[in-house]
């Protein structure tokens, strides 16, 4: 069985406890630029998102992880996969780490965490992201963590009245 459980950090599924800290991040909107999220969410749509959560990625499509830091026991981020195409074996990766956390390989080390899972325990073939032109410690860490670049998006992201590129970058696990 693949381990979620690194040298600085482990992952394991959103619990209860969490709600104040995914209400936190998810609010936040100097990082609505880099994902999805072009709204605020209440405390009660990511309570009833906790409460009804339950972890199977074959009927959800999609999974989230807390990133933990071993030493504190502290959420410090998540880790999402979703997208999740049984058929196909392939899924779509994005990754949070709360800013004072940030600079200390938590990310680099639940990319790989969840890359040796997604491998190992869910059969798939590859996963992939899509990070903005502009966010170089994205485009860095999916670098490093044996990601390459395979196609840029142009005008991909609407910012404003301006539009951002995105490069597509993919991990095959062969």
């Amino acid at each position: 069985m693949t381990s979620l459980k690194g040298n600085s950090i482990s992952l394991r599924g959103p619990e209860p406890g969490d709600l104040d800290l995914l209400y936190l991040w998810e609010n936040d909107t100097a990082m609505w630029p880099f994902g999805s999220t072009r709204a605020p969410l209440s405390r009660h749509q990511i309570w009833q998102y906790l409460d009804t959560y339950d972890g199977d990625i074959f009927t959800q499509k999609q999974l989230r992880m807390m990133v933990v830091e071993n030493s504190s026991g502290k959420a410090v981020g998540t880790i999402d996969i979703y997208d999740f195409d049984p058929r196909d074996s392939h899924a779509t990766i994005g990754i949070f780490v709360a800013g004072e956390y940030r600079r200390k390989g938590y990310a680099t080390e639940a990319l790989n965490l969840i890359c040796n899972y997604a491998r190992e325990t869910l059969s798939l073939h590859q996963l992939a992201s899509w990070v903005s032109v502009d966010n170089e410690p994205s485009i860095r860490l999916f670098k490093t963590a044996g990601f390459k670049s395979k196609a840029c998006l142009r005008s991909w992201i609407k910012r404003g009245r301006t539009y951002t590129d995105v490069l597509i970058f993919q991990r095959l696990f062969e």
